[in-house]
């Protein structure tokens, strides 16, 4: 077991309910470790008030990130990085939430609900489908499209989202900023807040990423925030359109 800091006494405020102090930290791990670090227990937990949430984000959404991808939480922690950019809960939630996207948002003419899925599967070997060449020595895990079908005049779209490793220290952010990119004027990353970049101004989306998702060439978008995480769209292929894109690609 990982050793953990013991806190007592409640950190929200003095007119909190919580005046008799809390179980130490010790047992609340156990109790959740024989839950198997269940999501929505988690996030109960989060709204009962400060010590609690504090708590959540430094080690519940921590444990449950290991639990449910442990190869990639892994990977993104090697190197002697004990952190994950834009925390650990923002990281749990992009794991197992569809952002979709509202109307006049971030992909114009689109609403969908967001909404929690129950497996996703994410590739570092898709990821580097979605980086230029140059940058293809950067870590990306990206999600499988989250498919919505028949939107109208959309038709099928697919949403999907993905996480940079070390992004602070990546060629694909160094190329933003060279690139003089901007951030989105209004929405923010819906796992994090932090603003969003988007990859189709800046030219940086190859098209070996619609090859990757089965999507037409010119219905891809997505966006990177300041904490390396993505989140796109696409318009998907018919089924035997995209097999064939596959073995183009």
């Amino acid at each position: 077991m990982i050793p953990l800091t013991k806190q007592y006494r409640c950190i929200h405020s003095k007119s909190c309910q919580c005046t008799k102090g809390h179980l130490n930290e010790d047992v609340i791990y156990l109790v959740f470790q024989q839950m198997n670090w269940n999501p929505n227990a988690i996030a109960s937990l989060s709204c009962t008030c400060k010590w609690f949430d504090d708590l959540a984000k430094r080690v519940l959404w921590k444990e449950f990130c290991r639990t449910r991808a442990p190869k990639m939480m892994q990977d993104l922690q090697s190197g002697g990085s004990h952190s994950v950019d834009g925390n650990w809960r923002a990281l749990g939630k992009l794991l197992i939430y569809c952002s979709g996207c509202t109307k006049g948002s971030l992909f114009n003419g689109v609403h969908v609900p967001g909404h929690f899925v129950y497996r996703t599967r994410f590739s570092r070997t898709s990821g580097k489908s979605f980086l230029l060449p140059q940058c293809r020595t950067d870590v990306l895990y990206v999600s499988d499209p989250c498919e919505h079908l028949d939107q109208g005049d959309e038709g099928d779209i697919g949403f999907f989202r993905g996480i940079f490793k070390s992004f602070a220290m990546s060629k694909v952010k160094k190329m933003l900023i060279r690139r003089g990119a901007k951030f989105h004027p209004t929405e923010m990353c819906p796992y994090c807040k932090a603003k969003l970049w988007n990859m189709s101004q800046a030219e940086m989306i190859p098209l070996s990423a619609s090859c990757r998702l089965g999507a037409y060439e010119d219905c891809v978008e997505y966006y990177v925030c300041l904490n390396g995480h993505l989140l796109g769209m696409c318009t998907l292929l018919p089924l035997s359109d995209s097999e064939e894109a596959s073995e183009f690609e």
